[in-house]
């Protein structure tokens, strides 16, 4: 709501001030400020404007253009902030498409950029397939981590994000992006620390069972792993990290959470699915990215365009009737694949100037 509308209400609070008592006064400023706070900017200057985050959370349904959008919101973070860290979780791994540039588990500068870095790491590390790869040669070791992994579905997922987080950690990156799996698995680290919890437990359980193999442990815990004692001391401080991490995560100030979606049922049913976790996990979440919005060109003849448009609108209508206190950006369909630094540059610039107001000038009036 502009400066104009605010005039107008303080006009009519001083032409109607003596007819008031000042608590019903000071009750129409709060109505009057609460309709303003609503007024949501259609963009995400926001996420710049707020120098205390720290993880920024990039996630929604699979096909929506996750990669991108994360790649974009990196990009424009890259301007304002010192040092920023994008990271892939998904297995998929598509930052190294999206930027045309190879990325490993380690992060590495993009090209073109001094402060903006990239990596790609699985967190759904699969040790029941490859024990020998990730452990060692020892039957005896992979049969006891299959046997872990087995009892308790995602333990070695937790272990393995609790290895990045503690790297991450130690890098000090000002602020970290993650291009999220999709949904579920997304989600799933929040309950990590529950995980590990119950890893704790099977270990020193089959301890007796697997007796003086413990020795041989050093591969899977990183070095000079004698004990069982010193194996449940690095799970324990594999747990400090994620309990800490999590706290970091609901915290506001720290961390946000950006969804991502089509105008399209499927994609709005997953949205607020979604959102209503989020909001359960108590992670902050107040800013949609509405992608592949298609802008039919003005005067033209395609009748797919226009009846494509016409039902993207139905569920842009209903996306901002949902939530009209998140800031909603919405991104057009590109006629072309968005690749590379020249090409995500543009892009981005749609997330902080909408491509709406420059498309409504094109109109004929």
């Amino acid at each position: 709501m502009g400066s104009e509308n605010y005039s107008s209400s303080a006009r009519y609070f001083q032409h109607n001030r003596s007819a008031m008592d000042p608590d019903a006064l000071l009750d129409a400023v709060d109505d009057e400020f609460e309709e303003m706070e609503f007024a949501m900017e259609p963009n995400l200057q926001n996420i710049l404007d707020k120098k205390t985050l720290k993880w920024i959370f990039v996630g929604g349904k699979g096909g929506v253009g996750k990669t991108t959008c994360s790649c974009s919101v990196a990009l424009q973070l890259a301007k304002v902030r010192e040092s920023v860290l994008i990271i892939s979780t998904d297995p998929a791994h598509n930052l190294s498409d999206a930027f045309g540039q190879k990325f490993s588990k380690t992060p590495t500068l993009v090209d073109g950029y001094t402060n903006l870095f990239a990596m790609e790491v699985d967190p759904n590390m699969d040790i029941e397939e490859s024990p020998q790869e990730t452990f060692g040669d020892d039957p005896q070791i992979g049969s006891f981590v299959k046997e872990i992994a087995g009892a308790i579905p995602g333990i070695d997922e937790a272990m393995s994000f609790a290895e990045v987080m503690k790297l991450v950690q130690n890098m000090k990156f000002s602020c970290i992006v993650f291009d999220t799996a999709p949904t579920g698995h997304t989600l799933r680290l929040l309950s990590f620390p529950s995980l590990l919890d119950k890893g704790l437990g099977k270990i020193m359980s089959l301890k007796n069972k697997f007796g003086g193999m413990f020795q041989q442990m050093q591969n899977m815990f990183g070095g000079q792993m004698q004990t069982p004692e010193q194996m449940e001391d690095r799970m324990e401080s594999l747990k400090k990290v994620i309990e800490e991490v999590n706290k970091q995560f609901k915290n506001p100030d720290l961390t946000t959470f950006i969804c991502v979606c089509i105008p399209e049922f499927l994609s709005l049913y997953e949205t607020e699915r979604l959102v209503q976790e989020l909001t359960k996990f108590e992670i902050d979440v107040n800013n949609i990215i509405i992608n592949q919005v298609l802008f039919p060109e003005p005067g033209g003849s395609c009748g797919l365009c226009n009846a494509r448009s016409k039902m993207q609108q139905k569920y842009i209508d209903q996306i901002g009737d949902l939530y009209e206190d998140f800031h909603v950006a919405k991104l057009p369909l590109q006629r072309e694949e968005v690749r590379g630094k020249k090409s995500l540059e543009s892009f981005s610039q749609h997330l902080l100037h909408p491509y709406e107001e420059e498309y409504k000038k094109l109109l004929p009036k």
